[in-house]
């Protein structure tokens, strides 16, 4: 067996067995294939697909490049989630409270950023003396303490992934679904959680930009989890705008906390109990969909999800004073009003520009090395269907960078105003999907 013979059947469209896929990521891995080799590799795959047998054992073998975590000391359903990244995603700051107050154990593993903001790990980094890099014992003790832990992904987890990931990133191979799936399940699979939902965003401010699109990627993924013995589902949600208000990583930080206080934003708090109860439906800790919704609503009207979550800090080593006075937060020096010129409806916002002006404004890394100004960013003050005056404030810019006053009008080009007063703005969470394991079959089930 030989990596040119694999590049010259893939090419031609023929099915790579398991052997074939394990000896191409094991010697890859070992450095004996060259970087040029696998890039026609993947040129192949991208161009001719990948079959469901194949993309099992792609993950299986990507999945095994490395070390599988094993999480069997934490007591009870160990749970998990993957968003596939979208402007103002704080998610996991205020979904996984919400779970360990209602005893789910979430045992996160996150990344850091690359593009529109810092990454869950940038994020939490902002909190002062904020610890992310834990061993396993500490990683384990603060879920069995706390109910929850975010931490740092290990370098030894999926590291064909990353080889991978970087070549595909520089060969015009990045959107190939079957890559994708396999990319993100090896992953999760590897993390060792028992129940993974997956927030599978497409629209303007996501990877995936159409529906179907998002529904394809969600479905391949929930089969690989499903093949392996996991309970995993998707939601499919829009990121045609912003998610909450705030983007940026303090702004971020801070907008989690007021969710906590049950103060949040309509579309995020929403986000948050659809993706709770379906994880604790996952989980079995309930069986009613209305009766897990009702209960995550209550965790933050009591505050319980809060004081998870300053627990989770104050256990990781983070300064709780920040959590329990986030004016103490440091504030970016420059902030730049962004006003409408018109009165109208606002039926569109260019979610993806919007996320890049908080790149530019330092929010976010264009490269691995750069540093992100954790102050910087931008807070909404107006989203999909709101009715807007001419001089409203749109949206107010955060940076600690001088001139950057021609940026203004860059995101208020962002606001699309129409005179459409009927328009009403779509839910953030469009469906869920599942598979039966008996039949087979995908259960769809469209939110109203």
């Amino acid at each position: 067996m030989d990596i040119l013979s694999i590049i010259e059947k893939k090419k031609r469209g023929g099915e790579l067995n398991a052997k074939e896929i394990r000896f191409w990521i094991d010697n890859y891995c070992k450095d004996e294939i060259p970087d040029y080799q696998v890039s026609a590799l993947l040129m192949a795959i991208r161009l001719k697909g990948m079959t469901k047998q194949e993309i099992f054992d792609l993950t299986e073998a990507m999945m095994h490049s490395g070390e599988i975590i094993d999480l069997s000391k934490i007591e009870g359903v160990k749970c998990d989630k993957h968003s596939t990244g979208g402007v103002g995603d704080k998610t996991s700051l205020v979904l996984c409270p919400m779970l360990a107050a209602l005893g789910a154990k979430v045992a996160k593993m996150s990344g850091r950023g690359l593009g529109f903001t810092g990454g869950t790990l940038d994020k939490l980094e902002s909190i002062p003396g904020m610890r992310v890099i834990l061993d396993q014992n500490e990683f384990l003790d603060v879920i069995n303490r706390v109910g929850m832990s975010i931490i740092g992904q290990s370098q030894e987890i999926v590291p064909a992934d990353k080889k991978l990931y970087a070549l595909r990133d520089v060969t015009g191979t990045v959107d190939s679904i079957g890559l994708i799936a396999s990319s993100i399940m090896s992953k999760k699979l590897a993390s060792g959680c028992d129940c993974i939902l997956l927030d599978v965003k497409y629209g303007s401010g996501a990877f995936m930009q159409t529906k179907e699109d998002a529904e394809e990627l969600a479905k391949v993924m929930v089969e690989i989890g499903v093949h392996f013995g996991k309970d995993v589902r998707a939601e499919v949600t829009s990121m045609n705008q912003p998610l909450g208000k705030a983007i940026g990583n303090i702004l971020e930080v801070k907008e989690a906390i007021d969710t906590l206080h049950n103060n949040g934003p309509k579309d995020f708090t929403d986000l948050c109990l659809s993706s709770g109860a379906t994880l604790l439906m996952q989980a079995g800790l309930y069986d009613n969909r209305d009766e897990a919704i009702n209960d995550l609503n209550n965790v933050l009207v009591e505050e319980k999800a809060f004081r998870v979550f300053r627990s989770f800090i104050k256990a990781q080593g983070g300064d709780v004073s920040f959590i329990d006075n986030p004016n103490k937060f440091p504030e970016a020096m420059y902030f730049l009003p962004v006003r409408s010129i018109r009165t109208g409806v606002i039926t569109s916002i260019d979610t993806m520009e919007i996320g890049l002006s908080s790149m530019r404004l330092g929010a976010g890394r264009e490269t691995k090395d750069d540093i992100i100004d954790m102050a910087a960013g931008i807070v909404l003050n107006k989203k999909l269907g709101d009715h807007v005056v001419k001089g409203d404030l749109l949206c107010t810019l955060y940076t600690e960078k001088p001139n950057m006053n021609s940026m203004v009008t860059d995101v208020m080009n962002c606001f699309f105003i129409s005179d459409d007063d009927s328009y009403v703005a779509p839910n953030v969470v469009e469906e869920r999907i599942s598979l039966d394991k008996e039949t087979g079959e995908f259960i769809i089930e469209k939110e109203d």
